[in-house]
């Protein structure tokens, strides 16, 4: 099964800095501007689109492919759960710390991983040789390089795209 990984549009929580985590979090004009454009960018040769079931996957999903694609919300997209830190700016917290160990009142980003594990078992039951493509956040996008590249936890972070600002219109995996 083929992957193709989007991650949603540019947040204000984004530009502010902060781990919006479990909260809704709300697309600002640039990020409106590429969850619209992503179409154009990516193309629609998806059997499916899932995304994350919060707003700001959601609302990226929308903009950028409804009517285009089938579209359907699976809460095992979400970002990691940062507990006492969901809205939190980075500086006042280290993402590291949590891999095994759950944030204060959340999870943990092996718990990520549980739920990423899950559902690619459930999309290899139902969408088998299907294109499949996914709007979600880090958290989910990092698990699927621990399990689809055999990376760990470590490496996934000091690997990750978001270091650089390295953004491109989806990544690709086999799953």
């Amino acid at each position: 099964m083929k992957i193709t990984y989007f991650v949603h549009g540019t947040t204000t929580d984004n530009e502010e800095d902060k781990a919006t985590g479990w909260n809704p979090g709300e697309l600002s004009e640039l990020g409106i501007k590429q969850a619209k454009e992503l179409p154009e960018q990516a193309g629609t040769d998806f059997d499916v689109l899932f995304s994350s079931d919060l707003k700001r996957a959601v609302d990226s999903a929308e903009l950028g492919f409804k009517g285009k694609l089938e579209l359907v919300q699976d809460p095992r997209l979400r970002e990691c759960n940062y507990g006492n830190f969901n809205g939190a700016t980075d500086e006042e917290f280290v993402k590291t710390e949590y891999i095994a160990a759950p944030h204060p009142n959340g999870e943990s980003y092996k718990d990520v991983e549980k739920r990423m594990r899950e559902f690619l078992a459930y999309l290899k039951e139902n969408f088998a040789g299907k294109h499949i493509a996914f709007m979600a956040h880090q958290a989910p996008q990092l698990a699927l390089e621990v399990i689809t590249k055999e990376k760990t936890w470590e490496q996934a972070f000091a690997e990750d795209w978001r270091h650089e600002k390295n953004w491109q219109p989806g990544w690709e995996y086999e799953a």
